[in-house]
């Protein structure tokens, strides 16, 4: 038995015509008849009735046919398989990020991921937390990254890729320049910038405030961790930022220990659970946990 002949047998059964199914499979009529006559003679029956003014399949036709596209679509299905595991991945990847990720190896982990797939088509979309978790789940976005104050959301797949201090920044002419840390009540005595509610760094020093008995008092809010730093930069207040990214900016800024509760950012790649992603998101999201390991 050949995987041609059953592919002969599904063309025939389908198209009612061996000429229509010759034409099909791009081989002449006559190839096509002698080789479901194979397939007929080393099952021992007949598959096809060939009497009428169409080609009817037999009985034994019939319970042969759902068979025989299983096998077809197993074939397909290895051949699937070993496209994605070399490198030929085809398809589109909509990768949701917070702003704050941007600080990271994000465009670096995307621009390998081009190089290595270049079938494969990348839009990136922005949002806070919320947004981009509700976007996953609900097939907007097959991949983010998202900030976390708690666990990540037990319905989506995860995968941690930054736990780090989050800091208080000012200007170096800033009261607090001269300090190395400050606890969160005096802390409070200051104007506060940080990232919009629903963000997971927003979350962070909400929880940290609240351990702490205060509740932040936010004079500024921005949805983009640099136009913070900014702010912060001419004097504006103390922004809530995360350590790495405040060390990065050392002649701008100075950077302050927050003293207390832990006061901690982090960030984690999430997309469903339940194989429900494609091979090209699931090629993301190896190359990603890959990277961040």
């Amino acid at each position: 038995m050949e995987l041609r002949q059953l592919e002969y047998l599904v063309a025939v059964a389908e198209e009612e015509s061996f000429t229509k199914a010759a034409a099909r499979v791009f081989v002449t009529q006559p190839c096509v008849s002698a080789q479901i006559r194979r397939l007929e003679r080393e099952l021992g029956h007949d598959l096809l009735d060939r009497a009428g003014r169409t080609v009817r399949l037999t009985e034994v036709g019939v319970a042969a046919l759902p068979h025989a596209r299983a096998v077809l679509a197993a074939l397909d299905g290895v051949r699937d398989a070993v496209e994605d595991v070399t490198g030929l991945v085809r398809g589109q990847v909509t990768l949701g990020s917070v702003s704050s990720s941007l600080s990271m190896r994000l465009p670096d982990l995307i621009a390998d991921f081009s190089a290595r797939h270049p079938a494969v088509e990348i839009s990136l979309i922005e949002g806070t937390t919320d947004q981009l978790a509700d976007a996953v789940r609900d097939g907007k976005a097959d991949v983010a990254v998202i900030g976390l104050s708690t666990d990540p959301p037990a319905d989506l797949e995860s995968q941690i890729l930054v736990d780090e201090s989050l800091v208080g920044a000012v200007s170096p002419d800033h009261p607090l320049a001269g300090r190395s840390g400050v606890h969160i009540e005096e802390l409070d005595r200051h104007p506060l910038m940080c990232l919009p509610v629903g963000s997971g760094l927003r979350a962070a020093a909400d929880a940290a405030w609240s351990a702490a008995g205060l509740r932040p008092r936010i004079a500024f809010e921005a949805g983009d961790p640099a136009v913070l730093a900014q702010l912060a930069a001419r004097g504006l207040g103390v922004a809530i930022l995360p350590e790495r990214f405040v060390r990065a900016r050392a002649g701008e800024l100075h950077c302050l220990e927050v003293l207390g509760p832990g006061l901690r950012g982090r960030l984690a790649l999430v997309w469903r659970s339940g194989g429900r992603t494609g091979p090209a998101a699931q090629a993301l999201v190896y190359q990603a946990r890959e990277a961040f390991a």
